[in-house]
């Protein structure tokens, strides 16, 4: 992976939010790329960009906003990526019939993108406190807990800990000081004084929550 790749990472490691509007004004030069990197890509923004747009109403945060706009943007390259590769590559009648199948998947999650955009314009919009209310009702939900320096949690790995496994709590972002971690990954540490921004159920939120304050532990 060069230094180019390993600059787009934006899965799983420390970052301070993105300014969107820099990388949506800057030159778009096609990378030849493997499709398969493209769409696991495609695939993760796709998963994560609607956990993030909710979470940015429910908890009224730009910043995570901010992040769902920079990767709206970054599906919009992606997708550009994938067009001009599926461009160059089709030979044949057969090639073309190929790659139509790509490009209808590559649509389809630029369009999950898409409307996680338009998600998070509703933050300063009329229905910004209906919304919260709305999302609390769901069966599924949004929360937002802080990490107790007395939790057996701090400086463990995710992976280690099994959160999703134990609760049913997906961990989606970590707030650390000014920055974040979007989409942690399992060997991502916990950290006294994290914010996390989890979904899931209320029970498995209330098992989290005990733990992650230091009442439990052990997560059951």
């Amino acid at each position: 992976m060069n230094e180019e790749r390993k600059r787009r990472r934006i899965f799983g490691r420390l970052q301070r939010t993105p300014k969107w509007k820099k990388e949506e004004f800057s030159e778009i030069e096609y990378e030849p790329t493997p499709v398969k990197e493209l769409l696991t890509e495609m695939k993760d923004i796709s998963e994560l960009i609607i956990d993030l747009a909710y979470s940015a109403v429910l908890f009224n945060s730009e910043e995570i906003a901010e992040e769902v706009k920079f990767l709206d943007v970054r599906m919009d390259k992606l997708n550009y990526d994938i067009r001009m590769m599926a461009m160059m590559a089709a030979r044949t009648k057969e090639d073309a019939e190929q790659l139509a199948g790509i490009l209808q998947l590559a649509e389809a999650a630029e369009s999950i993108a898409n409307a996680a955009g338009d998600i998070v314009k509703k933050i300063k919009g009329k229905t910004q406190p209906i919304l919260p209310k709305i999302l609390q009702k769901a069966d599924v939900k949004l929360f937002r807990i802080k990490v107790s320096s007395n939790s057996k949690a701090c400086n463990q790995k995710i992976g280690d800990l099994e959160v999703e496994s134990e609760t049913g709590m997906r961990i989606i972002a970590v707030r650390r000081g000014e920055c974040w971690i979007y989409n942690p990954q399992s060997d991502t540490n916990i950290k006294a004084d994290d914010w996390l921004i989890t979904r899931g159920t209320d029970d498995g939120f209330e098992d989290l929550r005990s733990f992650l304050k230091g009442e439990s532990e052990v997560l059951e």
